[in-house]
């Protein structure tokens, strides 16, 4: 059995798992993300320890939030990590005598579901990440698609309301600020900041606070029938499968994937967004359509995939 270690490095957690050539993460271990972004080497060099045994891994795949340059070894720029042209398989490669590969984390994540998951049937494959932020991953006729510079798929900086709300990135109006689990939280927030009737669950789930709202608990209210969780996810969804349909007329993908920690709430958001990418495909009865379906590999498609990447384009 060929295994791989795949890491995924997030603003929280360092998440890593040793996976067969099959996909399966046979063992894993994870360790809080430091506020001190050159301990993470080190972090991941002692997790990489203690997942290798008697077979010796081929090599690590790292995924990492952020831009990562085409040397798929560097990270120009992090969001949630201090991290500026930071050399990150130099530095892990200094502590672990393995082959080192650095992906982001979001195309990390679409490999995995290609290899593994909702991708398997289809050479071209669209993931859309849903979480704090919107990610994207590319993978055409069998390849992942990286870019003239690495960093191809930010789709979450597609700006689809101009002059709009105000990103981390810089500019208005951007995909994430209307289609994220921040986006869903924060339409929450100012319900039950508005004293809206209507937002009674969702107030009594914070006990009256709109900070303690978040999405898991907004999610689970919505299967449990309230009325504005589910309407809030629907609109949530509307926005998902507008931005689908505008990255459809552009890419032709045959499958778009929706993945990340918002598409736990399955059909409850997928329909809407089926029914919002239906509706702004131009030229829908003149083309073929791709099957919009929930990603299969859950939280741990970056791991996976990141491993699969060591192993099938190592550096």
């Amino acid at each position: 059995m060929t295994l791989a270690i795949g890491v995924d490095i997030g603003g929280t957690k360092i998440a890593a798992g040793l996976v067969s050539e099959a996909g399966e993460i046979v063992e894993s271990s994870e360790e809080p993300t430091p506020d001190d972004a050159t301990k993470i080497p080190a972090i991941v060099a002692d997790l990489v320890g203690r997942l290798t045994g008697d077979e010796k891994p081929v090599g690590v795949g790292i995924g990492a939030a952020g831009f990562v340059g085409e040397d798929r070894a560097t990270v120009r720029f992090a969001p949630n990590i201090a991290w500026a042209e930071e050399p990150l398989a130099e530095h892990v490669r200094a502590l672990v005598d393995l082959p080192i590969v650095v992906e982001n984390d979001a195309n990390a994540a679409a490999w995995g579901e290609f290899r593994f998951g909702a991708g398997e049937d289809t050479d071209d494959l669209l993931l859309i990440t849903l979480g704090t932020g919107i990610g994207g991953g590319i993978v055409h006729r069998g390849q992942l698609f990286r870019g003239g510079f690495g960093v191809a798929a930010e789709i979450g900086h597609m700006r689809v309301v101009p002059d709009g709300l105000l990103c981390g990135c810089g500019q208005h109006g951007c995909y994430e600020q209307y289609g994220s689990g921040s986006a869903l939280v924060r339409a929450a927030r100012e319900r039950v900041a508005n004293q809206d009737p209507a937002a009674s669950a969702i107030a009594r789930l914070a006990d009256g606070d709109p900070g303690r709202i978040t999405g898991p608990a907004l999610t689970q209210l919505a299967r449990e029938g309230d009325p504005l969780a589910v309407d809030l996810l629907i609109d949530l969804g509307r926005w998902v499968g507008e931005g689908a349909a505008v990255l459809a007329t552009i890419l032709d993908p045959s499958v778009i994937a929706i993945g990340g920690g918002v598409a736990a709430a399955g059909d409850l958001l997928l329909t809407s967004v089926v029914e919002a990418f239906e509706s702004h495909l131009p030229a829908r009865a003149h083309r073929p359509e791709a099957s919009l379906r929930l990603a299969a590999l859950g939280n741990s498609a970056g791991i996976i995939g990141a491993a699969d990447l060591a192993r099938v384009e190592p550096v």
